[in-house]
């Protein structure tokens, strides 16, 4: 049973995020030669204050 995680940044859309495990259960199916039934994905949203980039958080950087 695959399970992808995607972690971004808050903002985006339910309708993006559908949108995303769509095309991601599919590309999982295709090259993992699984059921969509059987993969899991995972929307987390990360505040900018708890992610860095470079040694910089990204809420520091706009």
């Amino acid at each position: 049973m695959p399970i992808v995680r995607v972690e971004m940044w808050p903002g985006r859309t339910q309708s993006q995020k559908a949108e995303l495990a769509r095309v991601i259960t599919e590309a999982v199916v295709t090259i993992a030669h699984t059921t969509p039934e059987a993969t899991i994905v995972i929307f987390e949203d990360v505040a900018k204050e708890n992610w860095a980039v470079g040694g910089v958080l990204a809420s520091q950087s706009d």
